[in-house]
């Protein structure tokens, strides 16, 4: 992979990209000894999670490129963004089993593309556990991709209910390169 093809993320600890700044170019697991606070940030490439409490902990929030002045206020977060991860983007087919219990068992639905209502879409009013086979998804606590989200990669999670803080999960869209 040559460096222009690289994903790129600056923080700055004042809104419109002002005071000490961190880039990034991979995950980070502890921002905290690199910048005290963070009010703005700058995605030059590529896609980004966010969060606020370190080690890919705590709430999500996803980045994509672009420029966020201010960011923070307008996601209603504090300035305590402690890590971030790096999302790669996936060429090919998507694909996901959503259960509608833990471990993947119960009501099971193969997904390949977005979904903006589970409930409305499977009969389900809820989700405990999925399978990601192909492709990175945004997993939303709310129908239309609204409320609290949660990324996920490729692999099994056999339960939300510690991951994602007892949140239901009622919508999921694809991470791709047209993502908006």
């Amino acid at each position: 992979m040559t460096s222009g093809n690289m994903s790129r993320i600056t923080f700055y600890e004042e809104r419109n990209f002002q005071g000490r700044s961190y880039e990034c170019m991979s995950d980070c697991p502890d921002m905290s000894s690199y910048l005290s606070r963070c009010h703005s940030c700058r995605v030059e490439r590529g896609c980004f999670v966010v969060f606020d409490r370190t080690n890919f902990m705590g709430n999500q929030y996803f980045m994509r490129r672009g420029e966020y002045a201010d960011y923070m206020s307008m996601m209603g977060m504090s300035d305590c963004i402690r890590s971030c991860r790096m999302i790669p983007m996936h060429r090919g087919s998507y694909r996901m089993r959503i259960y509608e219990k833990d471990n993947l068992q119960g009501q099971m639905h193969e997904l390949m593309g977005d979904c903006d209502n589970v409930m409305e879409r499977h009969s389900m009013s809820n989700f405990m556990s999925c399978n990601v086979m192909e492709g990175h998804w945004l997993i939303y606590e709310q129908p239309q991709y609204r409320g609290r989200m949660m990324y996920m990669r490729p692999g099994e999670y056999r339960s939300f209910m510690g991951g994602m803080g007892g949140m239901r999960c009622m919508s999921l869209r694809r991470i791709t390169d047209s993502f908006h």
